[in-house]
């Protein structure tokens, strides 16, 4: 009889636990990002190139729990663009290799360029090996200036290994434009 009065109380508390954590459950994953991006790791190409007048104004970076981005933001119309991995960086104009940490590299190039009409660097970063700083990045290792030629700007950018990216145009901020290179943290 014992038994049987356990199980009665029990049978109901045990019901009332179940039906608790599922409508938890939902409630803590609405908190975790969805990271199923399906990218791929084959080349993104915006237009054929074009020597675009644009001036590279800005570069920066964020990490994300999804994955890291990169944004370059011009002066004028993003033209085109042409984001893959490549077995080695290389220099515009002298073709000379950009170092690089990493398991896989990324070149980057639009058109765009870091001078102006008299020929002055309207974009110089501090250190054109470590444009920006990601120590501490899921996805990203280095990103590197690989020079500015013929309205031609490119990029070299260390990954942690060959891992899915997508590349976005994007208007502003104001009359800005932006090329915006999401690299995912893992494979889906």
């Amino acid at each position: 009889m014992k038994r049987s009065l356990r199980l009665l109380i029990l049978g109901p508390v045990t019901a009332v636990v179940a039906l608790a954590g599922l409508l938890v459950a939902p409630a803590e994953a609405a908190k975790r990002p969805f990271c199923n991006q399906p990218w791929g790791s084959r080349a993104k190409q915006l237009g054929a190139f074009d020597p675009s007048q644009a001036q590279l104004r800005d570069v920066r970076s964020a990490p994300g729990p999804c994955y890291d981005r990169l944004v370059f933001e011009l002066d004028g119309p993003v033209t085109s663009y042409v984001v893959q991995y490549v077995g080695q960086v290389t220099a515009d104009g002298s073709g000379a290799p950009v170092p690089l940490r990493g398991g896989a590299f990324l070149s980057v190039s639009f058109g765009g360029r870091t001078y102006n009409d008299s020929g002055r660097s309207v974009y110089a970063p501090r250190s054109p090996s470590e444009v920006v700083d990601v120590r501490g990045y899921q996805s990203f290792r280095q990103v590197a200036l690989a020079g500015s030629f013929e309205s031609l700007t490119s990029f070299g950018v260390g990954v942690r290994a060959t891992l899915p990216f997508r590349v976005l145009a994007l208007p502003g901020p104001g009359t800005h434009n932006r090329i915006v290179l999401d690299v995912s943290h893992r494979w889906i």
